[in-house]
């Protein structure tokens, strides 16, 4: 499948010039109707199907097919609702004990903010300026810290952070680190053993352009003993019905009891048409499109000037104005809490798109 193909599956991009992906992706038609059958067949095929068997049918091959794209073995795959219920789970799973410390960056989304704070840990927060991890201060503070919670990449500055030697640093401080994916699944090839977190969540909904509701949890193997869930359902324990409580030994320790489905046919979908497109044409759609969107900006910009990601953040002088201005226009962007403006360029997107945003600049 080339981009031109995959736009003309994308309802919104008749409609709108949508820039805002980073946000949540607009689902291709095919991605609503597997979603949609997927609810029919349980809603409708009653007197014909095992509800409980057909939904842990559809649970395996979203496992399987999102292990094939993170590099990884379905049995390291959890299915949660979001990112940010990923991590709420992650904090929820460590025996947290006074004097306890957990080291974030300032690029952290809320999602990966606010569990922390739930915990008996004290939280440190390194200052990652302009989007870029300083080593010497980041190593520094993870010298003692039980967890080290990281993005991938800053929703903030659309900067890629270096992922696996960060998490080499933290494991050498004996630290476990789970880090927050959801901006880099979809943009850029992801493998998670290369990067050896312990955990890594995501969600379906952004650059995937899966539906709400589809998001994902790896866990390492070597990690998976050391994660004990207060959330505890029939889905993520050896025996519902014994004595006591033995925790699945793969992932699913983190799952539940009974959750939509439907969203992951939808993922699976949305996962069989990027790959159709490749991640090759990804990276060189969205870095030909980000430059020609920042050479418009000019000083303006905010991001880097040499592409990392499709996020590009960039000044406005009244930013709110500014994406309530663009909406009349018909051009969908954000604005962000630290006083910026941030488009969102995906494969699907086109000169056309960049250039009636840079009309309103």
């Amino acid at each position: 499948m080339d981009p031109e193909s995959l736009r003309a599956s994308i309802p919104a991009c008749g409609s709108c010039a949508y820039l805002n992906t980073g946000a949540t992706g607009p689902s291709p038609r095919p991605v609503v109707e597997a979603v949609a059958a997927a609810q029919r067949r349980h809603e409708f095929d009653a007197c014909e199907t095992d509800h409980y068997d057909a939904a842990a049918d559809l649970r395996e091959r979203a496992r399987e097919r999102l292990a094939a794209h993170l590099g990884c073995a379905p049995a390291d795959v959890a299915l949660v609702a979001s990112t940010g219920d990923g991590l709420s789970r992650v904090a929820n799973a460590v025996d947290w004990a006074a004097g306890d410390r957990v080291v974030r960056t300032d690029l952290e989304h809320p999602s990966g903010v606010l569990p922390w704070r739930r915990t008996r840990a004290e939280v440190e927060t390194v200052a990652c300026p302009d989007g870029r991890l300083p080593t010497d201060a980041y190593r520094e503070a993870v010298a003692d810290a039980r967890l080290v919670c990281l993005s991938s990449e800053s929703w903030l500055h659309g900067t890629r952070l270096p992922v696996a030697e960060a998490v080499d640093i933290a494991h050498d401080a004996g630290a476990t680190v789970v880090v927050d994916a959801v901006q880099t699944v979809g943009q850029h090839d992801v493998d998670v053993a290369a990067w050896g977190a312990d955990a890594v969540c995501a969600s379906g909904h952004k650059w995937l352009l899966g539906p709400w509701g589809a998001g994902f949890l790896y866990v390492a193997p070597e990690a998976r003993s050391a994660f004990r869930p207060r959330h505890v359902g029939y889905r993520g324990v050896v025996d519902p019905s014994g004595p006591g409580l033995e925790y699945a030994p793969d992932a699913s320790r983190f799952e539940l009891s009974t959750t939509a489905v439907a969203p992951y046919a939808g993922l699976v979908e949305a996962l069989d048409l990027l790959e159709a497109v490749g991640l090759s044409a990804v990276e060189s759609r969205v870095e030909r499109l980000t430059d020609r969107l920042k050479a418009g900006l000019g000083d303006r910009l905010r991001s880097p000037a040499d592409y990392e990601s499709g996020l590009v953040a960039f000044d406005a002088d009244d930013p709110e104005r500014f994406v309530d201005r663009a909406a009349e226009a018909d051009v969908v962007v954000r604005a962000l809490p630290d006083g910026g403006v941030r488009a969102s360029v995906h494969v699907f997107n086109t000169a056309a798109d960049v250039d009636a945003l840079l009309s309103l600049v």
